[in-house]
């Protein structure tokens, strides 16, 4: 079994993106943060506190990544329930890849 870092960010995205499990992801994450017990002690200058910023970072872009998405579905929610906004479109989705040429 190979470890990366790649492979970690996936698993912890992947765990908080699982409504089961991301009350307590959140939760362990904080508490890792204010811990005296880390991966990489905090009286170490600068080593000690790069793990905390990353896992701060990491869980901050995720958790603001599901609130945005969670706005959005709402949203898209809210404006289909309203009688004055025109039909979804039927598309099946499809995407046509276009070349642009600029003409002087």
């Amino acid at each position: 079994m190979k470890f990366s870092v790649q492979s970690l960010y996936t698993w912890y995205r992947n765990l908080l993106r699982n409504p089961k499990y991301r009350w307590w992801v959140i939760l362990g994450t904080l508490v890792y943060l204010v811990s005296p017990f880390d991966i990489a002690p905090d009286f170490i200058p600068v080593v000690g506190q790069i793990d905390d910023v990353f896992l701060l970072t990491l869980l901050v872009s995720e958790v603001s990544g599901l609130v945005i998405e969670g706005w959005k579905a709402r949203k898209g929610n809210v404006d289909s329930q309203d009688p004055n906004q025109p039909e979804p479109s039927t598309s099946t989705g499809n995407t046509i890849d276009v070349d642009a040429v600029s003409v002087k």
